[in-house]
């Protein structure tokens, strides 16, 4: 991927269309971003968990368009697409055949049941040590050859069957996605809910040494067909940094929560502990499509004598935080009030999540853009988007109040507001200020402030914050010669 911001939006949230998607990069948009996240556009993208469930993994959505409309964005643009290693839709043509024909269907040891993983059975403790992301345990009994049941295996949702990825069957599927996606030009594949994918039993069914292993078999794999690699992993930062090191680019989930309790608190030394610690091949986020994850800086909790990077209370006040600076509305659709049932993680736009303050979002994004990696902005973000309490109330569903749709007009006005006009200043000069292509650094700092330097040769860039206002001076230098601001909006990018 090359070292400039990118962009992650969904086809039809933004543009309505993979082709309409195209013409927003290149017309609004045109210049301002490296790369694009386009979330699932496969059959069908609207389905039980927004495209996460895909019934046809190998086909593009007739509704957002074709394989050609993909690599006419991988044209310009580095493409980063979902890779679901975990499951598939209950629809998916494989699991219906299973489902008819039981084990005589080629496809039947595809799918993760029960016993499959608990051979002998499992105590009470065998089940609750397994880790999952939402209450319950992950089993959904079904009906196979309309006699047989089965206890089939469900991270997610009754919808979203768990794939066996030991078994020679699901191998070729996902290796057959795999060349479909690199076949139409994509850069990288983000590996989806990766850390679940292999289960074994006596452990956690999460981020064991056996997910690891098929991680690094199946990153070889796409560097042979010329695809990097991106790891999503929400759990305890220690794993983010073992995922590391097989993977090309994975995460980096610690850094929302981190940037907001030092906007917060004043308090700058949580941040810089992780700055100090973290790998470099990582990707950075504020936002996303999920919810801002609080999991990513607890305790393990698959291993509770991991201590997290903030303390429990400081992580109830930041919930809290982002519950009051958000109207409540946060509130709505976190936890158990939402039908989704998000325990790990808070739901709402990371604008509404800093109370709608320009001055203090923007500092979240420059803090962003000098930390180490390929910074990503969700469009959402890009449009310092509020959460949309008419989508949370159709749906029921917790994250989409951070999934706004956007019209034309919707994106003309947005694009006209200060506060985004000036995050494309911003933007602009993480992309072409030559210091970002050199050695980095974390500046010793007193505890309410922050400072971060890139140098390359004479080239510089670095920003200081001063947390408890909220403050910041951007130096950087250009033609010879040294410049300053103290609002990003005066950038003259």
């Amino acid at each position: 991927m090359r070292n400039q911001v990118q962009l992650i939006a969904y086809a039809d949230r933004l543009g309505g269309s993979l082709p309409g998607l195209l013409d927003v990069l290149h017309g609004p948009l045109a210049g301002l971003f490296g790369g694009i996240h386009v979330l699932p556009f496969y059959r069908p993208y609207d389905g039980a968990d927004a495209g996460f469930d895909p019934a046809d993994h190998t086909a593009v959505d007739p509704r957002l368009g074709t394989w050609a409309d993909l690599r006419r964005l991988g044209a310009s643009l580095d493409t980063v697409v979902d890779l679901i290693v975990n499951h598939v839709s209950v629809d998916a043509p494989q699991f219906r055949d299973f489902v008819d024909r039981g084990d005589a269907s080629p496809w039947a040891g595809m799918f993760l049941t029960f016993g499959r993983v608990f051979q002998d059975g499992a105590t009470e403790q065998d089940l609750l040590r397994i880790y999952r992301p939402r209450p319950g345990l992950p089993f959904t009994p079904m009906i196979v050859q309309r006699r047989s049941r089965r206890l089939m295996w469900t991270t997610f949702t009754s919808r979203q069957i768990d794939l066996d990825v030991g078994q020679p069957a699901t191998r070729e599927y996902l290796l057959g996605v795999l060349e479909r996606l690199a076949e139409h030009g994509v850069a990288t594949v983000r590996l989806d809910a990766v850390g679940y994918a292999v289960k074994t039993a006596g452990t956690s069914c999460f981020m064991t040494a056996d997910t690891l292993a098929f991680v690094a078999e199946l990153s070889q794999q796409a560097r042979q067909v010329g695809v990097e690699v991106l790891a999503e992993l929400h759990s305890h930062y220690r794993h983010q940094i073992d995922m590391s090191r097989h993977v090309d680019w994975v995460y980096d989930f610690a850094l929302p929560p981190l940037i907001l309790h030092a906007l917060f608190t004043g308090d700058g030394r949580p941040l810089r502990q992780w700055l100090h610690i973290r790998p470099h091949n990582m990707v950075t986020v504020l936002d996303t499509h999920d919810g801002i994850g609080v999991t990513d800086v607890s305790v393990d909790q698959t291993n509770r004598a991991l201590a997290g990077l903030l303390e429990a209370d400081e992580i109830h006040s930041l919930i809290e935080r982002i519950h009051d600076n958000s109207g409540g509305t946060s509130r709505s659709a976190t936890g158990q009030t939402a039908a989704d049932a998000d325990l790990y993680q808070v739901n709402c736009t990371f604008y509404d999540a800093l109370g709608r303050d320009d001055r203090r979002y923007l500092l979240a994004r420059l803090l962003q853009f000098f930390v180490p990696g390929i910074p990503q902005v969700y469009y959402v973000g890009l449009l310092a988007g509020s959460n949309d309490l008419d989508l949370l109330a159709r749906t029921g569903v917790g994250r989409e109040i951070n999934r706004h749709r956007y019209t034309a007009a919707d994106l003309a006005k947005a694009l006209d507001r200060p506060v985004v006009r000036a995050l494309a200043r911003l933007i602009r000069f993480r992309n072409t200020h030559p210091a970002f292509l050199g050695a980095f650094s974390c500046l010793d700092a007193a505890d309410g402030a922050v400072t971060l330097r890139w140098r390359n040769g004479p080239q510089e860039a670095q920003v200081t914050a001063e947390l408890p206002s909220g403050s910041y001076t951007l130096g950087y230098t250009t033609d010879g010669s040294q410049r300053s601001v103290t609002d990003v909006a005066n950038l003259p990018f």
